[in-house]
């Protein structure tokens, strides 16, 4: 049994701060338990004034209650908090519902009251819910220990799990029941100085009348936590379904006055969601579609089966639906042979029977054409998935239509998706709501949830899905010192011991060694400044490249060395590292390694040199990588093209480079605690069967090495 579970089916209830007094917390978490809840289990009322509440006796304390309840509602003012907590550790409560606010996000003396709560918790067991959050809503089960006045009107049961730190938008996901979604539960845990997100996640991954997760994410406190979290509901085939508040810098500063969480790197946060396959969205409708049409029906591919169908009555309304689905990169289906014959056979002359279909308004003439001719559609083997956009509401002709796409739904083997583009919200769109076609509100929403339908659909049927498991370090902290950067000469030493390939190169701390280094490397050469103090080689003149002759190193000793004392004098300078030239032909791209406070080591891949800077396109994975997502990733960046032999190139040698990118996971790995930073700039790529070469490189970290660089 889940840990949790008591949390969300507890047998017996205490309010702590119960009340009478109109429209206070304690009041409306008690109407909400006693009067709108179905829960047979004991309630027991805590006051220091009342004595009886409601024909109720109410205890003074937690200390005086009869019997141990499993959940505890904690309503009292934040100064009393501590002292009701304190009394519900000493008693063995299993879990403790703190509604109040005016902790954390109050600054750093409710921040101090919150790590007496986490202390509280750590010493006796007890689990912490909140501070600072709405309560917990279990609507299967008909339970509310929440004090919002919406509970008795949000009680629509369903499938859809939901799991959000802030209250007001995990409420606004609830209220689409008005659209005919059905929620199982709610949790919304606030502060989270204990459970967190993750927590109920992890609950709902295990919960038998959950099929899809919701979740909306303010910050995130504990990544390895949620990482676990979603691994299992992978595991258990359940699609978690993603907002993340915090994506801009606007919204990273508003997430972090609510709940006081980290709200980390918006490029690294979608990167490890997509990587552990949930479903990340841009805004609340989009949310709500997605997870409806995943709770209805999983995606599962025949071979050509992911594609889509249009079946419209209006000419415009399907071209523009059409257009939408071409933009999203879905595909719309070619109909087989016999479903094209069907509707050939059905519907007259001047309809269209391609894809999409356009009815015209022979169906409003003919009753059962409106069925059959939608029945044929939904039947086709090519056709994952039917789109229905409704421009107008025509009152009964669209009432009619609603009753026969419920009824065709009942014997479709696909889902169907009605789009209600109408402002006007007539009888139709009430007969979806009940049936559970939820309908959507646009287009464009629409289709954004049909390509993550589709999308989740590939993920599934990914053998490797599973396969990625973070290292045994994850979420250790680094190790202690401060981190500095290590000389590239050290860091390329480090690297060839590792086995990634670097170029031949030594590092000369005279001139004579420059010229005698040179001619043992092999002519052409490439000179750079070595020095811990400078990152940028080139930005200072550090850099010669297309040496081939003894002369031209010694000339690139004496300009180097000027550059660097006019541009940066204080930079101290061991001498020239000299290095094998890279053949011409190559693709220079980037390989680079961060330590996010949240997820750990992160890998980032795409064009090299100032490129990346200027495109931003950029792939990126947590670390370990796995042969199958370093495959992926190196596809994923746009300039691939670069590397797949775009305009006439030769084809690079992506399998070398995929080795790389698995020898720099191994190498980070080996040493997760010392390194910080990992920056492969440029990494030489040549043509087929040549090989992959550091050409730069720069580890920042606690590394503790004397490695030398010599040829």
């Amino acid at each position: 049994m889940n840990p949790l579970h008591r949390l969300f089916n507890p047998r017996s209830i205490a309010v702590v701060g119960a009340s009478d007094r109109p429209n206070s917390i304690g009041a409306r978490a008690l109407d909400n338990l006693l009067v709108h809840s179905q829960f047979d289990g004991e309630v027991y009322l805590v006051s220091t004034s009342k004595a009886e509440l409601f024909g109720r006796r109410c205890w003074p304390s937690v200390r005086d209650l009869p019997a141990t309840p499993d959940v505890v509602m904690v309503v009292v003012p934040a100064s009393a908090t501590i002292e009701v907590l304190e009394q519900c550790a000493d008693r063995g409560v299993a879990f403790a519902v703190v509604l109040t606010s005016g902790f954390g996000e109050t600054g750093e003396e409710g921040l101090a009251v919150e790590a007496q709560m986490r202390a509280i918790a750590a010493r006796s067991g007890m689990r912490i819910y909140g501070p600072n959050c709405p309560g917990v809503c279990n609507v299967n089960a008909r339970l509310g220990m929440t004090f919002s006045p919406s509970f008795p009107h949000d009680l629509r049961p369903g499938p859809i799990g939901i799991a959000t730190q802030g209250g007001g938008l995990g409420r606004n996901i609830m209220q689409a029941m008005e659209r005919g979604i059905g929620v199982a539960m709610w949790s919304s845990s606030g502060n989270e100085v204990d459970l967190q997100v993750a927590d109920f996640i992890d609950y709902m991954a295990d919960a038998p009348d959950i099929k899809v997760i919701v979740t909306l994410i303010e910050g995130i406190k504990d990544g390895p936590r949620l990482v676990r979290a979603l691994q299992k509901a992978a595991r258990n085939d359940k699609p978690v379904v993603a907002l993340k508040v915090g994506r801009s810098d606007y919204g990273a500063r508003a997430a972090a006055s609510h709940t006081a969480s980290i709200t980390g790197s918006a490029e690294v946060n979608s990167a490890a969601l997509k990587q552990l396959g949930v479903i990340e969205v841009d805004d609340i409708d989009e949310l709500v579609d997605t997870a409806w049409l995943l709770a209805r029906q999983m995606p599962a591919f025949k071979p050509g089966g992911d594609a889509v169908a249009v079946y419209c009555g209006s000419g415009g309304a399907a071209a523009l639906t059409a257009d939408i689905i071409g933009q999203q990169g879905v595909k719309l289906a070619q109909f087989a042979p016999e479903t094209t014959a069907a509707l050939l056979a059905k519907l007259p002359s001047y309809a269209a029977v391609g894809n999409p279909v356009d009815t015209t308004t022979a169906v409003l003439s003919q009753p059962g054409l409106f069925d059959a001719t939608l029945l044929d559609t939904c039947r086709d083997p090519n056709t994952a998935l039917v789109v229905i956009p409704l421009a107008i509401d025509y009152g009964k002709v669209t009432d009619d239509t609603a009753e026969a796409v419920v009824r065709v739904q009942q014997q479709s083997p696909v889902p169907i998706v009605v789009i209600w583009m109408s402002d006007r919200l007539g009888k139709a769109f009430s007969t979806y709501a009940q049936a559970g076609i939820v309908p959507s509100r646009s287009v464009g929403k629409a289709v954004k949830a049909i390509r993550r339908w589709m999308d989740h659909g590939h993920w599934r049927q990914r053998s490797d899905r599973l396969d990625w498991q973070p290292w045994p370090t994850a979420g250790a902290a680094p190790a202690a010192g401060p981190a500095t950067p290590l000389g590239e000469a050290e860091a390329k030493a480090l690297l060839g011991a590792a086995g990634i390939a670097v170029p031949r190169s030594g590092l000369a701390r005279t001139r004579d060694e420059a010229l005698a280094l040179a001619a043992r490397i092999g002519f052409p050469v490439v000179a750079k400044v070595a020095s811990a103090d400078i990152l940028h080689k080139t930005e200072v003149g550090g850099v010669a490249v297309g040496l081939h002759d003894a002369a031209a190193v010694g000339t690139a000793w004496d300009r180097i060395h000027a550059s660097v004392r006019e541009r940066a004098p204080q930079a101290v300078v061991q001498g020239l590292l000299v290095e094998q030239m890279a053949a011409a032909g190559g693709v220079e791209v980037l390989v680079g390694v961060s330590r996010d406070p949240v997820f750990g080591h992160v890998l980032t891949f795409g064009l090299g040199g100032i490129y990346v800077e200027v495109f931003k396109d950029v792939s990126r994975r947590l670390l370990p990588l796995t042969r199958a997502e370093a495959e992926r990733l190196v596809r994923e960046p746009r300039s691939f093209a670069l590397l797949d032999g775009a305009r006439g190139r030769p084809q690079a040698d992506v399998a070398a480079l995929v080795e790389l990118l698995l020898k720099v996971s191994d190498f980070v790995g080996a040493h997760a605690q010392q390194i910080d930073e990992m920056d492969l700039n440029p990494v030489w790529v040549g043509p087929a069967g040549q090989g992959a070469l550091a050409l730069d490189a720069v580890i920042v970290g606690r590394l503790d090495t004397a490695a030398g660089g010599a040829a």
